[in-house]
């Protein structure tokens, strides 16, 4: 290595590294050399453990105990889905009844979930119109609503709204009440928990209400509701720490879906009484304030309920993706053994003359 020094009469250049083994690279090292004997048993070890892991994933899936009933225009439901189809109609109220029935009893936590069917959350211009700052309860913005919600963010009169943004302004505002049926003449209304259905994160970080929190009357004055609300945050639910923007069925809603098809999270099962062990077989109904039109996109609705696993809900998609993997894994590996096998060197002295 040359000294290098700067100009006559200056110091010499004090940055040149120092002259060690670790420092000029000449450290010792392991540089392995690949060859088939050492990198196909590794293909085929990894295309079993993929394959291993998502049929237990899959078990584990089968496992969870789920029924989904759908009520979009089903039974007593066809009328209010065609009344619904008129927007003149909305402020028309409209209810409907939906039995079913559990063949077995669904043991431990049961959630309660509503599906939606075609309903595109992930489209670009909707997923913006929305203003994080307001949700979080700055009041400039409470007052002043963000231009990625136009035009969800005033009314003609200029009036701000409140939370503004299509994903707002389209939350999901069916009731559901579940009943159990012991008998024909008793019905029992199942006890359902309406907080904690929502990311622990959500609902202590991203979303708070503005100042005073003790009056959201006045925190919200000056401020309207959505176009297609009925009723303003304030007013979502009696509860005050369930009430403006940390309501909890605001906040699920607000947490878009990656595919037109999905369910969100709307109850959960409160374990008491001949509920504790869960939801017991028999007979179920569902009484439905029927709101939501689904009729103008061709959408479905649908309520759901199921159970849960260490994995999460019903579903083999990740069982099935690491089955597929193994399998990809395992032709390759098939391949690349039969082209080694078939172009491989042969020893000296074996050759073909």
């Amino acid at each position: 290595m040359s000294n290098r020094k700067g100009p006559p009469g200056s110091q010499p250049f004090m940055k040149r590294p120092d002259n060690t083994a670790f420092k000029q690279q000449k450290l010792p090292a392991w540089s392995p050399t690949l060859k088939a004997e050492t990198v196909l048993p590794f293909f085929f070890l990894s295309g079993v453990a993929c394959i291993m892991i998502g049929v237990l994933l899959i078990i584990t899936a089968a496992g969870v105990q789920e029924i989904k009933v759908d009520y979009t225009e089903e039974r007593d439901c066809a009328e209010c889905y065609s009344l619904r189809l008129d927007r003149a109609n909305s402020i028309i109220d409209c209810a409907c009844t939906v039995f079913f029935s559990l063949s077995e009893a669904f043991k431990g936590d049961v959630f309660m979930y509503y599906g939606l069917t075609n309903f595109h959350q992930n489209q670009r211009h909707y997923m913006v119109s929305r203003d994080d700052a307001q949700l979080v309860g700055r009041q400039y913005n409470l007052k002043n609503p963000s231009i990625t919600c136009v035009p969800f963010d005033k009314y003609k009169n200029g009036t701000p709204i409140a939370p503004c943004g299509a994903i707002a302004n389209s939350i999901f505002n069916d009731t559901l009440q579940l009943f159990y049926h012991s008998d024909k003449n008793t019905e029992t209304p199942v006890p359902l928990l309406k907080t904690d259905i929502s990311w622990f994160t959500d609902r202590t970080v991203k979303f708070q209400n503005p100042s005073p929190k003790d009056n959201l009357t006045a925190a919200f004055a000056g401020t309207a509701r959505p176009f297609y609300w009925w009723k303003p945050a304030y007013q979502l639910s009696v509860e005050e720490n369930n009430n403006g923007f940390v309501n909890e069925d605001l906040i699920v809603w607000m947490r878009q879906a990656a595919f037109p098809s999905f369910k969100k999270l709307y109850r959960q099962l409160n374990r008491t009484q001949e509920f504790n062990d869960g939801l017991p077989a028999g007979n179920y109904s569902v009484k439905i304030s029927y709101n939501y039109p689904v009729g103008k996109f061709k959408g479905r609705k649908s309520v759901i309920l199921s159970t849960v696993s260490w994995l999460g809900g019903h579903s083999n998609f990740l069982g099935v993706a690491y089955c597929a993997s193994g399998a990809i894994i395992l032709i390759v590996a098939i391949i690349l053994t039969v082209v080694h096998l078939k172009f491989r060197e042969k020893p000296l002295g074996l050759e073909e003359e």
